[in-house]
């Protein structure tokens, strides 16, 4: 008998299914495949949602024992098949942004939309990149408490929080048209929170676009333009320094596509949503999921570390 998905202590077999002339390697590797499968529709749903993508990846593979694939390793290299959905969805804004932002430079038309998006997409991805890197040691650090079960349950209903004053608070009134470098670089101190596990980038900047005013559609077509080059460098540097050489290709690809699949879907619905519903939703969910979290941890369903 082979056991190839826990989920709260109770196996489910499927032996009969899989062991039809296959060997134990065989076997594994099928039930690799559909971890990373599963992994990958986690990261695509969570990376651009509000909800925070670390959290659920961290918590998913915690609670269902996926220690190989809830690695750094893994889950470093499978972003990229969010960055590459978020690329593609946005390419023809990313064209004009570039091409505008470039005419702008040389007529130095310092006021051209284009050419404030892009410094302010420039100017909002430095506090996250230089906090990331002073940081980087207290957020590697195993024994720091920051990546515990507890610290994402925590953050996850502080953002709640957060994102439920933004709604009450933000005036709602400014289109994309109205985005100044300001915002880029206010917006880009926001995208900091996400440091902390359980926070959430897209939450953190879509909160604070919505406390500066920005239409909810608006705040979140900004969010995810200024996470572009944020998830991008930060994947590529997980990738060479946790992944290369470390990883399953086979497995890695099929998580990669999957997350790439439902980044794009997330991506979509969530734009089409935003357009005439809040983030109330969001926020009821991160409560939730940050109680049911901490209630797990009580009643020693989950490990805190």
């Amino acid at each position: 008998m082979v056991t190839i998905l826990e989920v709260g202590g109770m196996n489910l077999l499927f032996s009969q299914l899989l062991q039809v002339g296959g060997s134990a390697t065989e076997v594994n590797l099928i039930q690799q495949l559909l971890e990373a499968f599963i992994l990958g529709i986690v990261q695509g749903i969570t990376e651009f949602l509000p909800i925070s993508s670390t959290a659920h990846l961290q918590v998913f593979t915690k609670a269902f024992h996926w220690e190989e694939l809830g690695s750094k390793a893994f889950l470093a290299t499978i972003q990229f098949g969010s960055v590459i959905a978020v690329l593609i969805y946005f390419r023809l804004i990313i064209a004009q942004v570039l091409s505008g932002g470039w005419a702008a430079f040389q007529e130095k038309d310092w006021q051209r939309e284009e050419w404030r998006l892009l410094v302010g997409i420039a100017i909002g991805t430095l506090p996250a990149l230089v906090g990331g890197f002073l940081l980087k040691k207290a957020l590697n650090n195993e024994n720091s408490g920051i990546n515990s079960m507890t610290t994402i349950a925590v953050a996850s209903i502080v953002m709640a929080l957060l994102l439920g004053a933004s709604e009450k608070l933000g005036s709602r009134k400014r289109d994309f048209k109205d985005i100044t470098i300001l915002d880029g670089l206010l917006i880009g101190l926001g995208q900091m929170l996400a440091l902390v596990p359980g926070a959430s980038r897209s939450g953190s900047t879509l909160t604070t676009a919505l406390f500066l005013g920005l239409e909810r559609q608006t705040a979140a077509r900004f969010s995810f333009l200024l996470g572009i080059p944020t998830l991008t460098i930060a994947t590529l540097y997980e990738f060479f320094k946790e992944a290369l050489g470390k990883i399953d290709l086979l497995v890695v690809a099929v998580g990669t596509l999957s997350a790439f699949a439902f980044s794009y879907l997330s991506i979509a619905w969530l734009l089409r949503y935003l357009q005439t519903k809040n983030t109330w939703i969001f926020v009821w969910y991160r409560l939730a999921f940050g109680s049911v979290i901490l209630s797990a941890i009580a009643a020693g369903l989950l490990k805190n570390s």
